[in-house]
């Protein structure tokens, strides 16, 4: 079984190393990568000679994407192999989705929480998953998902600074820094971005703390390393957390 994460930046895919998922076994994969988005049609070499009979896809990036992947997939394994699109729905893999209108859910944030759910059971959860953009989601320790924020991203923060006022720098790469009263303006811009955004994290572990007691935080995405050490919360980062997801509910 492969699994595809098509998300606003990367396209990530791994096939696991057990049928059956195993919660302590999770993120362990035979065959894993990523590409960026732009490069679609180089999977079908990626992916060429796997036995892959079955294929379900998150895909954040719209029907063009859809389309692209899809020919991408037929030229890799033929027209045989089954694809299944993953979509948010009501209730999935012990995740009941109580969003106004559970299908216009991400569906990627819907992996994560299923992915974060099957990884951490029978605690309440605050999901932040640190992309291009940051989304922080609240899952119950039953299962419920209860809704979330989202925010531009570490990098789009930065980004957006530079683009948008006449004198402060563009960020080219997003690191620690060491106080959070820089010195520097690139290291206060860096300093500001990340206060930002484990704020908001931590805003969210607090108000879900008060109706669910204590809270893990699950971070996961590219920016989720960076950020782990400034969040005043008990976290745990999950590398590929959608694909964890996504076996998870194919299972």
């Amino acid at each position: 079984m492969l699994l595809v994460d098509v998300g606003n930046t990367l396209i990530k895919w791994g096939i696991p190393a057990d049928k059956v998922f195993v919660a302590g076994n999770a993120g362990r994969w035979l065959h894993a990568g990523s590409m960026a988005r732009g490069e679609v049609a180089a999977l079908t070499q990626a992916w060429q000679g796997l036995p892959v009979t079955r294929v379900m896809v998150s895909n954040v990036a719209g029907q063009a994407m859809k389309e692209a992947l899809q020919a991408a997939l037929h030229a890799a394994f033929g027209a045989r192999v089954k694809i299944e699109w993953f979509a948010s729905q009501p209730q999935l893999a012990g995740v009941r989705n109580h969003y106004k209108n559970p299908g216009q859910l991400g569906c990627d944030r819907f992996a994560s929480a299923i992915g974060a759910h099957a990884l951490y059971p029978q605690r309440a959860l605050i999901v932040a998953t640190c992309g291009t953009a940051t989304t922080v989601d609240a899952v119950t320790a039953d299962g419920d998902f209860l809704g979330g924020m989202i925010l531009p991203g570490l990098g789009v923060m930065a980004t957006s600074l530079a683009l948008n006022t006449a004198q402060l720098p563009q960020i080219q790469t997003i690191s620690a820094v060491a106080t959070p009263f820089a010195d520097n303006t690139t290291d206060a811009i860096i300093a500001g971005c990340i206060a930002a955004q484990a704020g908001a994290i931590e805003r969210a572990v607090a108000a879900h703390r008060v109706r669910h007691g204590e809270v893990l935080c699950v971070l996961a995405g590219g920016a989720g390393p960076v950020l782990m050490p400034y969040v005043a919360a008990p976290c745990e980062n999950v590398d590929n957390l959608v694909l964890i997801g996504l076996h998870a509910a194919a299972a």
